[in-house]
């Protein structure tokens, strides 16, 4: 063990990736150098590179931990019996979480990872696609389940890089309330204001394949796979043609 690894009791890698998140903290990603984290660690530089192999796979292994950490928040909590209010939810845990930790939510989400996805970064993905799948089985979904999910994803993670850059948890959050609201507004339909705002049949006609889509994709029971891939493929291409 190198003679400055004795200090404390807590494993090295323990020790970095504890340091490494104060750092991001305290000074953003520029204050993560081997020799800063050598010396908040507590550890030699070549014990960092033994661990991680390079300043890459440190990073890797941090974002890995902040990955984690932020399934977990969105974990907590009870399922609202409104599906639309869980997204509201959600929405407002990943803001909260973004601002808490700027650069580390920086360094999730402002440089994209080329290649196959992050694997807690799916996991996410999945909670949220399950979270739509619920408002499209209540029939208040306007458009594909994909295409909703992946709408709530580029402007949630937009605005918290844009707050970030704006001052962080100091700035004013009516932008996030109001994004949030337009992009729910976009893929939602609200059964209370149906009547005022008089949809038109193709509206109704989309929201319906949308639910019948989700529904099948739980329970195809009546049909054979063959007949679930074809009425898949025609429900499908339905929706799309009304986006």
């Amino acid at each position: 063990m190198d003679s400055m690894d004795s200090s404390t009791d807590m494993n090295p890698r323990d020790r970095i990736l504890e340091a490494v998140a104060r750092l991001l903290t305290e000074g953003g990603r520029e204050a993560v150098s081997t020799r800063a984290v050598s010396s908040a660690a507590s550890v030699q530089i070549p014990t960092i590179y033994r661990q991680f192999g390079d300043m890459q796979g440190l990073l890797e292994a941090v974002t890995s931990q902040g990955y984690a950490t932020y399934l977990a928040s969105h974990l907590k909590g009870e399922t609202d019996e409104n599906p639309v209010e869980d997204l509201r939810r959600g929405w407002d845990v990943n803001v909260d979480f973004g601002l808490a930790n700027p650069a580390l939510y920086t360094l999730m989400y402002g440089n994209p990872r080329l290649g196959a996805p992050h694997p807690t970064a799916v996991k996410l993905q999945d909670v949220l696609l399950d979270r739509v799948r619920r408002v499209a089985e209540s029939g208040r979904l306007s458009v594909s389940i994909e295409r909703a999910a992946d709408m709530l994803y580029a402007a949630g993670a937009g605005v918290v890089l844009v707050l970030i850059a704006q001052g962080g948890a100091s700035h004013d959050r009516t932008l996030s309330v109001a994004t949030r609201e337009a992009v729910l507004a976009a893929i939602t339909t609200d059964p209370h204001t149906e009547s005022a705002h008089a949809p038109s049949p193709r509206s109704d006609a989309t929201r319906y394949a949308v639910a019948l889509k989700a529904s099948l994709s739980q329970d195809a029971r009546p049909f054979t796979t063959a007949e679930r891939a074809l009425f898949d493929e025609w429900l499908t291409r339905f929706i799309d043609t009304k986006l």
